[in-house]
Parts: structure tokens; sequence; C-alpha cells
């Protein structure tokens, strides 16, 4: 059922009733859409009159925002992005073959974009968007198609799909090992440990998997596996890293295991996207390509600890 008319206000008023609520002020408003002031003012009037309801408090030179107009501009402010986007989007493909994906940043850097070639010469007529994203959101606020996720196979109104496990295992620079001779679990203990933000207590989790004390675990925090796996190249200490995200480095020698103990976390990584999305094209197709490719790269790991994630 179409709404009222009265409820689908035209794009310049809601532009410049947007304008004037971010800005705080019908003048700035005007010079950032290149209109007079008077016409702002009246295209305001005009909205409120539309909608029968007052949006802004008008004192002497300045405005206000009503608490029913804050919330109205939030709102607008949002749907304006998304129309941005989906212009933007359409924009760069005409033939409306944009995908665009939320990714952990470590798992697109690592893994993911050096893949992407593949599936560029395989769907010429797509293009891949990549916004990074370290925790869930909402579909229904982002103007997002799908998103990558590492977790449980829990993200409300959205599908999952899984595409991988993940083993992780203690892993630092070459003079660090050899500086500490690590031979048993207890051992790393000794040495600097590296903490991501987002699996705080990873160390706790392995040191009580190998019946090691776990109190008072302390180390440098990084929110991102990028700058902990640097640091763990760079000698800073040991860090817990998937063996996936760090093939390169230990093929170079840059990193080495600190002790050949590794785990699989309880966590996975899953391609995830909002129902209403599930048949779109780029979607479909690129769903398709990544798990044939993570089939390609699966290989079996160890016994299963608990969830160390990013």
């Amino acid at each position: 059922m179409r709404a009222p008319r009265r409820f689908l206000p035209s794009l310049p008023l809601l532009a410049a009733f947007e304008a004037a609520a971010r800005t705080g002020s019908v003048t700035r408003a005007a010079q950032e859409l290149a209109l007079t002031q008077s016409a702002v003012s009246r295209q305001i009037k005009a909205l409120e009159e539309q909608l029968g309801y007052a949006l802004f408090h008008r004192e002497r030179q300045s405005i206000r925002l009503t608490v029913g107009g804050a919330a109205y501009a939030r709102e607008i402010r949002e749907a304006l992005a998304r129309i941005s986007a989906a212009s933007l989007n359409l924009r760069a493909n005409p033939l409306g073959g944009t995908l665009t994906l939320a990714v952990l940043p470590t798992f697109a850097a690592r893994w993911l974009t050096p893949r992407l070639p593949g599936f560029l010469a395989a769907y010429p007529g797509v293009t891949i968007n990549l916004i990074s994203r370290l925790t869930s959101f909402d579909f229904k606020n982002e103007a997002i198609d799908a998103a990558i996720h590492f977790g449980t196979e829990d993200w409300p109104g959205a599908e999952l799909v899984l595409l991988r496990h993940e083993t992780v295992r203690p892993v630092c620079a070459p003079g660090l090992r050899d500086h500490h001779s690590f031979r048993r679990p207890a051992d790393v203990r000794a040495a600097p440990l590296l903490h991501l933000t987002s699996r705080p207590d990873a160390w706790e989790l392995w040191l009580r998997h190998h019946h090691v004390d776990d109190t008072h675990v302390q180390g440098m925090l990084f929110d991102q596996f990028t700058t902990l796996t640097a640091a763990a190249a760079a000698g800073l200490g040991v860090g817990l890293i998937p063996d996936f995200l760090i093939s390169e480095d230990l093929a170079a020698g840059r990193l080495v295991p600190a002790l050949d103990l590794p785990v699989q976390s309880d966590g996975a990584y899953y391609l995830c996207w909002p129902t209403d999305r599930a048949e779109h094209p780029p979607l479909a197709a690129f769903r398709a390509w990544l798990l044939q490719e993570m089939e390609a790269d699966r290989s079996p790991g160890p016994v299963t600890d608990h969830s160390l994630r990013e």
C-alpha cells in the first residue's frame, strides 16, 4: 500500500531541512545548497505544513530543532545517505552489478583481497565495494549488501552460510623464540603476550587449555590482527593468530611458532546478508565463488578450544 502523499515529501524539501538541522542555521544551509536564505526558509515551512508539525523553534535570528524535529532529522539523514549511496553505485556500474561488502579488515587484507582478481575476471560486470566493520550491525540502517562475520551463527534479520573454522597458534619473531627457548606451554608466561581487544580472554583460554596458570595475564593491546601481526614480527611479543592469516609470514620466516600447539576456535567465519537481498545477482555470484574458494583453501584443524575471535 502506498503511503499518503503528505508523508512523501519531495527531496528538495528534505534536503533543505536536513542541511538546516545539521548546521543549525538557515544561512549555512543556504550556502551549502547554493540557494537563497529565503528559499531555504520557504522549503522548511512547506515541509512543516505538509507534515502538520513544527520541526524548529524559531528564536529571533536562530533556529532550534523541536524534539520531534531532531528525531525526524536523524531518520531523514540516514535515508538521504542511502539514496546517495545508491546513486553512486549506479553511476559506478549502470547495470546495477554492485556489491557492497562489510569485511573484517585483516581478513580482507590478508585473504580476500588477493583473491578478488579471480572473481572480477569471472564476473567483469560486478563492482565490489569493501567497508571495514569489526562488529555486527543492523542491515536496515546500512547501505550494505552482505558482511563477513566471525563469531557464532547468530545475526538477527540475516541469513548466514558457514565459510570456515579457524586454527590459531602462538607465534613470534625468530629472535624472540631463540631468546626464550620455549619448550612447554608455561614458558610463554615469561615473554610479552600480545592481545586483541575483541578477544580479551584469548590467552587465558589458551593457557587454561594447556593447564597453565592463567591469572594476571598482561601485555600490549591491538584492535586488529594486522597490527598485532606486525608487532609479533617486530619482536614485541607472542601473539595468538589464525594460521590462514599469516601463511606468508610463516613461509618467509618473519614469524615462527613459539610452540607447535595450535587449537581450533569455537567461533567461525560466516557470510551474512539481509533476507531481502538473498537473490541480488552480484551477491549470489560472490557467495558461490567465495564458497568455492573456501573449499579449495580449507584445511583440517586440531582439537577445539574456546572462542578466540576478531
